[in-house]
């Protein structure tokens, strides 16, 4: 199995590469210093994985993830990270990354993710499961309210543009409660009619 390391901290990718190398018989390890260096020997190597810091020189690991994926090459990319917030996860599976795992975990858990994604799956530290779920779940929202956005007619979405517009300068209102007299809210005359 061909594999590459990139982290521009060499302490870590020192430590990263004595576990796959006391891990996996036959490994060939190519390690890189930045994102420019991964992409290169990516091209270059094609290797099978290739194991990426988000925050390196010259390319990030997320931009040489998107490389990866847009170049259409055959490695399956790892983002190995501190980051545990829900925009940087959407962000790497959106870069077509197989694989999350935190930097705290990565002793214990980067040999499970390398297995599962040597199989074609996608691997999110256990960690992080809630948070991904949630944007699986946020993501299934967004689908299910376009599909009936696009569902209503033309009358419904003239209401619901009116509603909508009503509850902004009811809001705006509330927050200039010291004019004396009211403000007066009423329907376009499309929607009256």
């Amino acid at each position: 199995m061909r594999l590459l390391i990139a982290d521009d901290h060499p302490i870590f990718r020192a430590g990263l590469k004595e576990i796959l190398l006391s891990s996996f018989d036959k490994l060939q390890l190519t390690e890189c210093k930045n994102g420019a260096e991964a992409i290169d020997a990516i091209r270059s190597g094609k290797p099978s994985i290739a194991i990426l810091d988000i925050n390196m020189p010259e390319l990030n690991g997320l931009e040489v993830a998107k490389l990866v994926m847009k170049e259409k090459l055959a490695t399956r990319v790892i983002i190995l990270t501190m980051y545990r917030d829900t925009e940087m996860i959407k962000k790497a599976m959106n870069s077509g990354a197989y694989g999350y795992i935190l930097k705290d975990f990565a002793a214990n858990e980067i040999i499970d993710c390398i297995e599962e994604v040597k199989q074609n799956k996608k691997y999110i530290g256990p960690e992080l499961q809630r948070i991904y779920k949630e944007i699986e779940h946020q993501d299934n929202k967004k689908d299910e309210l376009s599909q009936l956005l696009k569902s209503l007619s033309q009358a419904e979405i003239k209401t619901l543009n009116w509603s909508v517009k009503t509850s902004r300068l009811a809001k705006l209102r509330s927050c200039f409660f010291y004019q004396k007299r009211p403000l007066r809210i009423t329907a376009p005359r499309s929607v009256r009619n």
